[in-house]
């Protein structure tokens, strides 16, 4: 069995009304840059299915470009869907960011018949991951007008955006052919990424911890079918 990617997300109560009530205008930058990136990262994707069939290896500056491409669209669901009031940086280079996705080091070698069929096999996988795309926008949607109001991110809204968005990223790296096997509904421990870190998600920045703020890391444990105003 392959790792799987790991989706994690700081929880801080406290949130900006004013960044929240024009979060998908702050946003459109970022979703300008993610179609241009994405259609490169289309035909990367491609690329990589036929050196995946034909050869059993997934390219290394391939699986790189993509794993970026994944941990950049990661941040700006992240920060649209209000998991986190921080801009997300303009890169894939998403570690530090309070929303990201931690992927496994590629396989030595692929399955050429799970790679030629993936489309098939991820039907199941498209699925789950429309349903739970609803999920988190209708979260989303709720938080807004939450978060309007309070001035506060409740956890269990925080909890059912990460709930469903996890999946749609962990889905998306099934897609893309850097995982074999039906992605979790929820998230596996880190420390079980084949050769990646262990390390907790760093803390807090303290600028964008609030007074009473509360901080934790939100990520759900593995199974298995595929400023205030």
């Amino acid at each position: 069995m392959s790792a799987q990617p790991v989706f994690e997300a700081q929880y801080v109560e406290q949130r900006s009304r004013v960044t929240t009530f024009f979060r998908l205008i702050l946003a459109i930058p970022h979703f300008v840059v993610a179609a241009l990136w994405g259609i490169a990262a289309f035909f990367a994707i491609v690329a990589a299915w036929f050196a995946v069939v034909i050869t059993g290896r997934y390219p290394d500056g391939l699986y790189g470009f993509i794993g970026s491409f994944n941990r950049y669209i990661t941040a700006v669901y992240g920060y649209a869907g209000l998991l986190t009031d921080e801009y997300p940086p303009f890169s894939g280079d998403t570690d530090s960011y309070p929303v990201h996705l931690v992927l496994p080091p590629a396989k030595t070698e692929y399955s050429r018949a799970k790679a030629f069929f993936r489309l098939i096999l991820a039907i199941p996988v498209y699925i789950i991951a429309y349903a739970m795309q609803i999920v988190w926008e209708v979260g989303a949607l709720i938080a807004w007008f939450v978060i309007l109001v309070l001035g506060k991110q409740p956890k269990g809204l925080q909890d059912m955006i990460v709930l469903g968005l996890s999946y749609q990223q962990r889905a998306a790296i099934y897609y893309c052919l850097m995982t074999e096997d039906w992605p979790p509904f929820t998230d596996p421990p880190r420390s079980q990424l084949d050769g990646g870190p262990s390390a907790d998600l760093p803390p807090v920045p303290a600028a964008t911890t609030a007074p009473g703020a509360v901080s934790e890391s939100s990520g759900l444990t593995s199974g298995d079918p595929l400023s205030g105003s």
